[in-house]
């Protein structure tokens, strides 16, 4: 299914490629600063953005990248990913990212399926890029030296002759592939998600008509990792087409330091992310030594939720709430928003995976508007989103415009239009899996629409736990309610498959657990002494206890186990992204997950009847 979807660019011509929308962009305020590191150590203008890239382009072009070509790109989160990346575009070339985390196994994976013959990084990544095996014509590396490498700069230096940079980006049509996405496998190996200009335009103009309304006045931060599709899409092109400015953060466990700095006024965080911010807030308070401000905090807190769920439950506030509100906003809520850097934030947007409501009736009692948007890397990234004046928890909102949505037989949601992908990089019968005759993707979700037309997602169809008496559960539903429940629980995994009862595995949340530590006299006590204290577990078996007060009775957790070992991601539990993989820790924790069914219960075992 084809259509011609041009980006109505603010230069006021119609754009249908990347490239195109960059050179655009660029002339508009050629002197604002378009990229920038933490603290402003490096800021790059449109005009030096173009100039760098028109360089590295004909660099590109001297080490014999042609149109169609692959070009692999590991690096950090920082300014030359976006000078390297649309400067391939400009050439017509396919960059794809690769994660930092990635073994030297799965980038020999990566390698072999985009058949790229020149990587681009940096030297943390070096061993692991040269251990995948695979023959490179070149490494290119963004800083420093090496043996048998090449530096950007020298690259930059070496322009092929007669290269025509102009002609070679107005060559680049809207069905050239843009990029590659490689899944974050879960269930096994990668696929490469083959996103051409077409569904990347047809992405931003969505986006820019539905949840992200910036534009040259805005802000934004880069810190998921590059090869997700949320910050190569929804960041790095956001970017290029509406001139938002962008601030590298190349550690993503130093984002809310970021923040203030940032001061972004669009920002998309991954559940995990929103958790933190909500349990930094929580700790702050935690080991506030005056009693008044902490009630003081604690009051305009509640104050805040209570007016966002009359505002959710369309009854509106009542006089009192509203003046409870206006007091707490001005006593409080503002400087919070101040402290955490997010006092000009106009759109806040939370993806990737499901987050549970509580935490999002949290955040828009914080003075937020969040839109929860849903999507995959199938998708261009996003497919819907909750409109920032209707939101609703618990959903995922509205199909993007030109995206059509439906329900098969058995509720998987099928999505189509511009914004899918035509397929995988050399798996046809993986692309046959997904997508059908009639341009229909299968997303793997099982998902309710409601008379509103909003999607709620209920699970993964493959990820469903289906009981020894035959229920099907939802385990991401009762994870989310645990986690709701306690800052201190940093992963939960839901399991019953097959089994009589729901138990589960719980994972300290390493920043809470330095937090508690403090407050049990013991400071330096790590994740694994934590995990057996008693004063943790109970608080975990309240917090379990608390979830399942909301949850159906066949839903409810009977018995759990705390882990005594943190998860970090791109770990054999989580992806890059912080999503489970369920198969991996099944394997894993095979002997905690016996016990967690075995009678008598080891002592490990909390059992709560």
């Amino acid at each position: 299914m084809t259509t011609d979807i041009g980006y109505p660019h603010k230069s006021g011509k119609t754009v249908y490629t990347i490239p195109a929308a960059f050179q655009e962009t660029l002339t508009l305020r050629p002197e604002q600063i378009a990229i920038r590191t933490v603290g402003g150590t490096r800021e790059i203008s449109w005009r030096e953005y173009g100039e760098h890239v028109r360089s590295i382009a004909a660099g590109l072009a001297g080490l014999g990248v042609r149109r169609g070509d692959t070009v692999g790109i590991m690096l950090t989160n920082r300014p030359e990913f976006h000078l390297v990346d649309t400067a391939a575009l400009h050439l017509g070339a396919t960059p794809f990212s690769i994660y930092n985390t990635s073994s030297a196994e799965q980038i020999a994976h990566l390698f072999t399926n985009a058949e790229n013959k020149i990587v681009i990084t940096e030297p943390a990544f070096l061993d692991a890029v040269r251990g995948a095996g695979v023959e490179l014509e070149h490494i290119v590396l963004v800083e420093g030296s090496a043996a048998g490498t090449l530096t950007l700069a020298e690259v930059e230096a070496a322009p092929a002759a007669d290269f025509d940079f102009d002609a070679a980006w107005r060559s680049v049509t809207a069905d050239d592939l843009a990029t590659l996405i490689y899944t974050s496998g879960t269930t096994g190996p990668s696929k490469g998600v083959e996103l051409t200009h077409r569904n990347v335009v047809a992405q931003i103009v969505g986006l820019v008509a539905g949840p992200l309304t910036v534009g040259l006045d805005d802000r934004s931060v880069s810190y998921l990792p590059a090869a997700h599709v949320a910050d190569r899409i929804s960041g790095h092109c956001a970017n290029l087409f509406t001139g938002v400015q962008m601030t590298c953060v190349p550690d993503p466990r130093e984002i809310a330091a970021a923040l203030p700095d940032a001061r972004p006024t669009a920002f998309f965080g991954v559940p995990r992310v929103w958790q933190k911010i909500k349990a930094g807030i929580d700790a702050k308070l935690a080991t506030e030594p005056s009693a008044v401000k902490k009630a003081l905090a604690n009051w305009a807190i509640g104050v805040g939720v209570s007016a966002a769920r009359a505002d959710l439950s369309g009854n509106g506030r009542g006089l009192l709430l509203e003046v409870q509100h206006k007091l707490a906003d001005a006593l409080v809520l503002s400087k919070l928003r101040h402290a955490l850097g997010f006092d000009e934030l106009k759109v806040a947007a939370s993806g990737a995976a499901a987050i549970p409501p509580e935490t999002l009736e949290y955040l828009l009692g914080l003075g937020f508007v969040v839109t929860e948007v849903w999507g995959m890397s199938e998708c261009s990234g996003v497919g819907s989103y909750t409109p920032l004046d209707k939101p609703k928890p618990g959903t995922v909102g509205i199909p993007m415009q030109d995206t059509e949505v439906r329900l098969a037989e058995d509720g998987e949601l099928l999505m189509r239009g511009p914004i899918v992908t035509h397929g995988y990089r050399k798996m046809a019968d993986k692309t046959a899996e997904a997508i059908d005759g009639d341009g229909w993707l299968h997303t793997g979700d099982v998902a309710t629409i409601d008379g509103d037309g909003y999607i709620t997602i209920v699970d993964r169809k493959k990820e469903l736990i289906i009981t020894e008496a035959g229920k099907n559960l939802s385990p991401t539903n009762i994870e989310n309610t645990v986690k709701a429940a306690s800052s201190l629980v940093g992963q939960v995994v839901a399991i019953g498959d097959g089994k009589a009862y729901i138990a589960a595995l719980v994972v300290l949340d390493p920043d809470t657990a330095v937090v508690r530590a403090k407050a049990l006299g013991t400071p330096d006590a790590d994740v694994k002494a934590l995990s057996t204290r008693p004063e943790i577990i109970d608080e975990i078996k309240a917090a379990v206890s608390t979830a399942n007060a909301k949850l159906a009775r066949v839903e409810q957790i009977k018995r759990f186990i705390v882990l005594d070992a943190g998860w970090e991601p791109g770990g054999d539990e989580l992806t890059p992204t912080l999503k489970l993989k369920r198969t991996p820790i099944s394997g894993k924790y095979a002997a905690e997950i016996a016990a967690l069914y075995a009678t008598p219960a080891p002592d490990n075992v909390v059992n709560l009847g």
